[in-house]
């Protein structure tokens, strides 16, 4: 599975952003897809995630500001984020969790300043 994460950038502190996850190749192994970030000098976490039953998982720090959805259609995933603060700072990954591996994409950096 390939996956090609985009729509990251710079945002002021309240607003929006809606990243997104394009999944390529087995598609149909694919089990659960997921959002996760990686601040400076902290740890790689989870945000958010979506199994191919349409279960869904949040953060603590993303429940009520953050969804994430899938367009089926267009092999797509999303993750819809408001209310950004600057502790939302960091780079957010994309992944794609198969029975037999799992694949992440390349990150897309989202800054929240003013």
């Amino acid at each position: 599975v390939q996956l090609q994460a985009y729509g990251g950038g710079l945002v002021q502190p309240g607003g929006s952003l809606r990243l997104s996850c394009a999944a390529s190749g087995s598609i149909g192994s694919i089990i659960v897809m997921g959002w996760y970030r990686q601040a400076p000098g902290k740890q790689r976490e989870l945000v958010a995630s979506i199994t191919s039953s349409g279960s869904i998982n949040y953060a603590d720090s993303a429940k009520g500001r953050f969804t994430i959805s899938r367009d089926n259609a267009k092999d797509t995933v999303y993750l819809h984020m408001n209310s950004l603060n600057p502790e939302d700072t960091a780079v957010y990954y994309c992944n794609a969790l198969t029975p037999f591996f799992s694949s992440w994409g390349q990150g897309t950096l989202v800054t929240v300043s003013s």
